[in-house]
């Protein structure tokens, strides 16, 4: 007899498997990351086809196999519709994915980064901060959440507000991490800082981004 699991999670990435199956990335609460299967997800009017689609967040009846998991249901919360006809919000939300996706592993405590993810695919769904600060925001708490992220840089000088902006997005509850705005300057800078410590701490080549470099 199967036991079944539910998990609260987020869908990193899918892949075809078979010939309707879906593979996908799923960031959950309870196991961290885990990868699971779905069968017959790719058949039209199959009921775990959009439930199995990038960035789905809700629950997901799992049970376990040998080398993986198979989803039987799932109870999806939001699918950020918005990002589905915002062709720019869903390169930066790929890329968010691939960042989390990359960053974190199976049976770790994951429940900060999938907060993340789930409050950084709501900011650019509401469209209140420009796409470029929710991105600096993103990168410099990943980095913090993994442990690594050194504070303001004390080899150039910055604005007394990036100053500020760095350790409020490094120490913030998660809730309130995107409720403030920037001028040009400070974004300028805060991107610089960004793509300087992603470089460092994570050091990974994205694809997602390398597509959304080509868009902004």
């Amino acid at each position: 007899m199967q036991e079944y699991i539910w998990v609260t999670g987020i869908v990193l990435k899918q892949s075809p498997a078979g010939e309707y199956d879906k593979r996908i990335s799923l960031l959950t609460r309870e196991r961290g990351k885990l990868s699971a299967f779905a069968k017959g997800a790719r058949k039209p009017g199959s009921r775990l086809a959009a439930a199995t689609d990038p960035f789905a967040f809700g629950k997901f009846k799992l049970y376990e196999g040998k080398t993986s998991y198979t989803v039987a249901e799932a109870d999806i919360q939001n699918y950020f519709e918005e990002l589905r006809s915002d062709y720019v919000g869903a390169c930066y939300g790929m890329y968010f994915a691939e960042v989390a996706d990359y960053c974190t592993r199976e049976n770790n405590d994951e429940r900060e980064m999938m907060k993340l993810l789930y409050q950084s695919l709501r900011a650019l769904c509401a469209g209140s901060l420009p796409n470029a600060l929710v991105r600096c925001v993103f990168e410099c708490r990943t980095i913090a959440v993994n442990g690594e992220f050194p504070g303001p840089p004390g080899d150039r000088q910055l604005e007394e507000s990036t100053v500020y902006c760095l350790r409020y997005i490094a120490s913030s509850p998660l809730e309130k991490l995107y409720t403030f705005t920037v001028k040009d300057s400070v974004l300028e800078e805060l991107r610089q800082v960004s793509e300087e410590y992603m470089k460092r701490f994570v050091g990974h080549r994205f694809r997602s981004l390398e597509v959304l470099q080509t868009l902004c």
